[in-house]
């Protein structure tokens, strides 16, 4: 067995692949409408890393409110924390909390999309 993807609900498909797609670099690589569902769905993919956008097409999507423990969250691991910080400054991309630190193991950043899901980018600085 191994993981597959992670699913987020959205507010508007369109909004949602142009920010992953151009903000994080991520790249489309289906959408469609599941018409007995009532779903349009979409996969975006960032090298092994999968994510299922998902827009319900009957009823209205409120963005929820985002709060600590900051979960749920996607995870991306970084090699640079610095530059991949300054990447989400300079694209405007709302941070949520950090960069944090626990001194000799990691750092991490929480940040959101704009239907206010979380993502967050690590470095290990010891990954075994």
């Amino acid at each position: 067995m191994k993981a597959d993807h992670c699913g987020f609900q959205v507010k508007s498909m369109d909004e949602a692949i142009h920010f992953y797609t151009q903000k994080l670099g991520f790249q489309l690589d289906h959408r469609a409408i599941n018409q007995q569902e009532q779903e349009e769905y979409a996969f975006v993919s960032l090298g092994t890393a999968r994510l299922e956008l998902i827009q319900d097409l009957v009823n209205e999507y409120i963005i929820p409110t985002i709060r600590k423990p900051f979960c749920p969250h996607y995870c991306l691991e970084v090699l640079d924390m610095a530059s991949a910080v300054a990447d989400l400054q300079a694209k405007g991309i709302p941070i949520v909390k950090g960069p944090l630190l626990i001194e000799g193991e990691e750092t991490w950043v929480y940040f959101s999309d704009p239907d206010n899901n979380l993502l967050e980018y690590i470095q290990w600085f010891n990954k075994k």
